[in-house]
């Protein structure tokens, strides 16, 4: 039955996918940013839904009181496709994502993400790929939009971690903008290459936020790392078990 489930909501999310994909890339580029956003997070919240409703898998947040008023960088654990989805609603709603510039050349999703205006890189450009997110994410954080970064770059399953890459810490060392570091165990319900969606609750944590002014880089990336990592190791790693922190 998880197999059934998991793949009438693949099916679901394809189709909302493009039903929300074909409306951004057509008149997506005449609405103000913020009604484009909109668009995008109500995607993310339908899906939210749907995941819910067919397999079982809901979501507990816990310390929405660190989310800032005004906007900041958002570094996040990457172990699924449920956070690309998720956080598209539970975060504030005007957002701007680094991802891989690859994505944009999928047809209809790939018009949809630039309707977004994402930061699009290419992950093996190093200091390039560094200096286009110091100068795009400034501007865009001068817009007073949040951006969104996963640190490690690329999905990493539950128990496993990753180098955590600078360009976060760079971007908020040359802004001076805070840092939102948020942890989670998704890739327990929702496995990085697995079709099949575990039901249960998937823990997230927004973290207390990281004042950079004063820090190094490195002084920064150890910070965010340091708290993602220990707090993800406190959150239920297999089905059914308890959370601990």
């Amino acid at each position: 039955m998880i197999l059934i489930r998991s793949s009438i909501y693949f099916l679901s999310l394809v189709i909302s996918t493009a039903l929300f994909g074909l409306i951004l890339a057509v008149i997506g580029w005449v609405l103000p940013f913020r009604h484009r956003s909109l668009i995008a997070n109500l995607w993310g919240y339908l899906n939210l839904k749907l995941m819910k409703w067919l397999c079982g898998l809901d979501y507990q947040l816990s310390g929405q009181e660190n989310i800032p008023v005004e906007n900041a960088i958002v570094l996040s654990k990457h172990q699924s496709a449920w956070e690309t989805i998720a956080l598209r609603w539970l975060l504030p709603t005007e957002q701007t994502w680094v991802l891989k510039r690859e994505l944009m050349w999928i047809p209809i999703f790939g018009w949809a993400l630039a309707a977004n205006q994402p930061i699009a890189i290419n992950r093996g450009a190093g200091r390039e790929a560094a200096a286009q997110i110091i100068s795009e994410g400034s501007k865009r954080l001068k817009q007073g939009r949040w951006v969104v970064i996963f640190p490690e770059g690329t999905r990493v399953a539950p128990g496993s971690r990753k180098k955590y890459g600078i360009g976060g810490a760079l971007l908020a060392k040359k802004t001076g903008y805070p840092i939102l570091p948020i942890a989670h165990n998704a890739g327990v319900f929702w496995r990085r290459r697995g079709l099949k969606k575990y039901p249960g609750t998937i823990h997230v944590v927004y973290g207390p936020v990281i004042n950079t002014k004063g820090l190094s880089v490195g002084e920064i990336n150890n910070q965010v790392e340091n708290w993602i990592e220990s707090t993800v190791s406190s959150l239920p790693s297999t089905h059914g078990s308890k959370t601990t922190y």
